[in-house]
């Protein structure tokens, strides 16, 4: 279906990363980086997360699109339960979200087959053959697994390049999920940030959250965005009629600050919910970083930063 898998090394051997495509799936796997070479047992783990994850991931696009009618209907109560388990993890992660938001599983695919790759890997690798740290990143949804002792980070910088922060997800917190969302991803938007990066407990949770956060960064009925229907732009779009940004143009301080604050208060409620951990907001190179105890906006010139080959200092 939509050709074979195409897999590589993107470092260059068996100890790099392990890439993985297959029609518009496209992860990045990586399995204890800190010991990529010499470590006779991390490459024994390595080779065989390796292994499992081409397997799992073979039927994965086969699954989603024998369900995919199902998948882009309005998430509600009444709705059929899916059979395959990624589908059931979408439904499972905008369950969280659905009495007040429209939102479809659709808004959690990504970070849910993320999550069943993960998941496939752990269960088949037991006692020594498990990792301290796995990663899978389809697309900057990124599922983790990480022992105690284990940290994974993400960098924010300016638009330079230059880091100005980050945030680090703890093998000791509960949080194995981070995704990023927003206007010019691969999803249409109704909201326009340039980006919103979540993290949650696992990335199917990150991947709805990231989105509702981002459709609130907006300013409605504001003269500068521009928007059409979702399906004008995308036929098949599990938005259908709804409109989505298709452009947008200057806007003035006070008009970024409006619709950042917009989704910071989305940010904020998730967070008082337990379903968000983290987030950060980015719009016209402003920033807004939520997380439990405030802190200081990054920089007027800030932008997301996620590095899939870097997890830390």
């Amino acid at each position: 279906m939509n050709g074979s898998i195409a897999a590589s090394y993107l470092d260059g051997d068996r100890n790099g990363r392990l890439h993985l495509q297959h029609g518009p799936i496209d992860l990045v796997i990586g399995v204890g980086d800190h010991d990529r070479v010499g470590n006779a047992g991390v490459e024994r783990q390595r080779a065989l997360a390796f292994q499992v994850a081409y397997a799992r991931f073979a039927t994965v696009l086969e699954e989603l699109v024998g369900e995919l009618s199902l998948l882009k209907m309005p998430h509600g109560a009444t709705n059929p339960r899916p059979s395959s388990p990624i589908a059931q993890r979408m439904v499972d992660a905008v369950t969280h979200f659905s009495n007040h938001h429209f939102i479809t599983p659709m808004a959690a695919v990504a970070g849910s087959v993320a999550d069943e790759i993960v998941s496939a890997i752990l269960v088949a690798c037991q006692g020594d053959d498990r990792p301290s740290r796995l990663y899978v990143n389809n697309g900057g949804d990124i599922a983790l697994h990480l022992a105690s002792k284990e940290a994974f980070e993400i960098g924010i910088a300016d638009e330079s390049g230059s880091a100005l922060g980050r945030f680090q997800v703890s093998g000791q917190e509960p949080n194995r999920g981070i995704a990023t969302s927003g206007r010019g991803g691969r999803s249409l938007s109704m909201g326009i940030a340039d980006s919103v990066t979540v993290i949650a407990r696992s990335a199917a949770m990150a991947d709805a959250a990231a989105t509702l956060i981002g459709n609130a960064v907006d300013l409605p009925g504001h003269a500068a965005i521009a928007r059409a229907a979702a399906n004008s732009i995308k036929d098949d779009s599990d938005l259908g009629e709804r409109l989505v940004v298709t452009a947008c143009g200057a806007l003035n301080d006070d008009d970024i600050a409006q619709a950042l604050d917009a989704g910071e208060v989305l940010a904020r409620h998730f967070m008082a919910k337990g379903l968000v951990a983290r987030c950060a907001l980015f719009l016209k190179g402003r920033s807004r970083i939520v997380t439990p105890n405030p802190i200081p906006m990054l920089s007027s010139k800030a932008t997301a930063f996620i590095p899939e080959e870097r997890h830390y200092a």
